[in-house]
């Protein structure tokens, strides 16, 4: 058995106009907006590029090789894949780590400057470790060749696929593939982008599942309460605002998400070199269509629960400004009477001790009792009513 070639990729979506902008970046280390120079030429020449191509396969792309035989290809909708075919057996892992070392310490840092003015990313999202699929191409391997990889990384089995071309043994995030032909096969490759679009679409469609219910129990822990300090208001309001504009942000990011599918299973479909693995998991495009489209009913739906807890808490502001402003009449009509009080003494006005401290008693007590309102304003619990929501619906 030998093994051809190794595999890793992800997704995140773009466009033609931020490939040109890659394009661009990686051929002479420069960008129209109000990049650094200096650190744009620094994370090129990090990358080692010593060849470079733009080409169109169904999509546009930018392939270049590194100076280190790593091959980097990057579609205009995000997808990235890399691989490198100086393998040997015995160094597969390491090889498999120094790709994904490549990736993440230098293709990745690169990309994130380029793409770092604009809609910046949700730290929810930035801060997610990739689990990256990993795919291991051999020639004219046995099944107990396979196996054997198989049993060194993980022990189940998650799907078999075999055609008169190529064969495909999955573990969780392992694929290994079986050339059958004497010659490289150019559609393995085409498979493997495929496989690490459809796999990162169903995980990034994943990840916004989760974060809708961590969102969603936080404005839960705010908004589900029986009463809440005046004094806390505030705060709740600055979270409740913090955590809209996540769901606008993730929301904009999910909803995007429909053309990029429906751009991939066209192209997919038009390939006949795929016609018999579509025939087996072409239902994937649709499932993660129907999956899309829960996620986004989901996401309006916390759009608006997050919406409907600010509005409530503005309420609640809305009262306090109101006792505030009860509570000032209450002060100024003290100041008031005794300004009558001294009307009635009938004694005309005179810079005396007594008159001085007079004028300060009276401060004192506007002081005093602003103070004690202010308190009890703050110390006030006001009810927070809204209707019960059934959480064990999902």
């Amino acid at each position: 058995m030998k093994i051809n070639s190794v595999y890793i990729g992800g997704w995140f979506q773009r466009t033609m106009l931020q490939l040109s902008e890659v394009y661009d970046f990686l051929r002479n280390g420069t960008s129209q907006l109000k990049l650094s120079k200096k650190k744009l030429e620094e994370l090129r020449k990090n990358l080692e590029i010593g060849s470079i191509e733009y080409g169109v396969a169904g999509e546009e792309y930018v392939l270049f090789v590194t100076a280190d035989h790593i091959h980097v290809k990057i579609f205009e909708d995000g997808l990235i894949v890399l691989h490198s075919d100086r393998v040997e057996e015995e160094t597969l892992f390491s090889d498999l780590e120094h790709i994904k070392d490549y990736y993440e310490t230098k293709l990745s840092p690169a990309l994130n400057y380029i793409f770092s003015l604009g809609a910046p990313v949700p730290k929810e999202l930035a801060n997610i470790e990739n689990i990256y699929p990993y795919f291991v191409v051999c020639d004219k391997a046995s099944r107990d060749d396979i196996a054997e990889l198989l049993s060194k990384t993980e022990r189940q089995k998650y799907f078999e696929f075999d055609n008169k071309d190529y064969s495909v043994l999955r573990g969780d995030k392992y694929y290994f593939i079986n050339n059958k032909k004497s010659a490289k096969n150019p559609y393995i490759e085409r498979y493997i982008e495929e496989q690490v679009f459809i796999r990162e679409f169903k995980g990034q469609l994943h990840r916004y599942l989760n974060l809708h219910r961590i969102i969603w129990e936080k404005i839960d822990a705010v908004k589900d309460r029986a009463k809440v300090r005046g004094s806390d208001v505030v705060k709740f309001s600055t979270k409740l605002e913090s955590y809209a504009k996540t769901v606008t942000l993730i929301d904009g990011r999910i909803r995007q998400m429909s053309t990029y599918i429906s751009t991939r299973e066209r192209i997919a479909k038009e390939d006949a070199d795929l016609r018999e693995f579509l025939a087996i998991s072409g239902y994937r495009y649709e499932t993660l269509r129907d999956t899309l489209q829960y996620i986004c009913d989901l996401w309006d739906m916390t759009r608006t629960y997050v919406n409907s807890a600010q509005k409530l808490f503005d309420g609640i502001k809305q009262d306090i400004t109101s006792s505030s402003i009860n509570s000032l009449t209450i002060v100024t009509s003290m100041s008031a009477g005794a300004a009558i009080l001294d009307l009635f003494t009938g004694s005309e006005p005179s810079f005396t001790t007594f008159g001085f401290v007079y004028f300060f008693i009276l401060a004192l007590i506007g002081w005093v009792a602003t103070k004690l309102l202010q308190y009890v304003a703050e110390k006030r619990k006001y009810e927070i009513s809204d209707a019960g929501i059934d959480k064990n619906i999902k």
